[in-house]
């Protein structure tokens, strides 16, 4: 028998207009290599739609809150070209996910779900297949109307001043810094992993998780990511964890 070809890189190109998530979303996409590999990056949508790469791009992972132009526009001539389109927002606007939906994208994915979900999703879609799981739709169905208001009424935590975010780092207790490096180092990996490395359970995980995403004011996993590469929380050597105890 002879051995299988290998298969072929999935070119992402990413788009937002988050200087920080571009960055973050460019080293996890990059680390699952040979797998997939960023081939350029866009943070408008006359940007994305003149890019050179489109041509040799497989997916486009795409956020709905661009500055110019109709996201759902871009999708349509996007899809239009043969090109898959992968949604990913901080927006919790059902009605605007099952838009982008009807105009073509193939699947949408929040910020604040895991990196590994978010690698898997992309495969999932360069294979063809419509990336829309149940937990999110029970996620966007549950949430309080006027949270993801309040939340984008707050700066984000790359546009906030230095000294700011100093402050914010510092607040930062020892466990919870164990943590963002846990996840930093695990990148991908399911919370009951990360949990399992830092001797604690996830109900644990998810509370300390909560805590810091306050801290730093960044929205989910992905955001958390790409924060603690930017700002060296993933550099410190990480104390050997001791066990937390549950509350009964």
């Amino acid at each position: 028998m002879t051995a299988s070809a290998p298969a072929r890189t999935i070119r992402v190109l990413l788009t937002d207009d988050h200087a920080l998530v571009l960055w973050g979303l460019r080293q996890l996409i990059d680390s699952a290599r040979p797998r997939m590999a960023v081939i350029g990056t866009a943070s408008s949508a006359r940007e994305l739609m003149e890019h050179p790469a489109l041509r040799d791009t497989d997916l486009v992972l795409l956020d709905l809150g661009l500055p110019d132009g109709d996201p759902l526009e871009c999708i349509r001539r996007l899809t239009a070209s043969g090109l898959k389109v992968l949604v990913l927002t901080g927006n919790i606007n059902v009605g605007q996910h099952m838009e982008a939906v009807k105009a073509g994208a193939r699947g949408v994915v929040l910020k604040s779900h895991s990196t590994e979900l978010l690698l898997r999703a992309i495969d999932r879609v360069h294979a063809g297949e419509v990336w829309v799981e149940r937990a999110l739709m029970a996620q966007l169905l549950g949430s309080i109307t006027g949270a993801g208001a309040a939340a984008a009424a707050m700066p984000s935590a790359a546009e906030a001043p230095q000294d700011e975010q100093a402050q914010r780092i510092a607040s930062l207790t020892p466990k919870e810094r164990q943590v963002v490096q846990a996840l930093v180092q695990h990148r991908g990996a399911k919370s009951l992993v990360v949990a399992e490395t830092l001797a604690m359970s996830e109900h644990t995980l998810r509370n300390h998780l909560t805590v810091i995403y306050s801290k730093l004011n960044v929205h989910g996993r992905l955001e958390l990511y790409a924060y603690a590469l930017e700002h060296g929380l993933a550099q410190q050597g990480m104390p050997q964890p001791q066990r937390d105890l549950d509350p009964a």
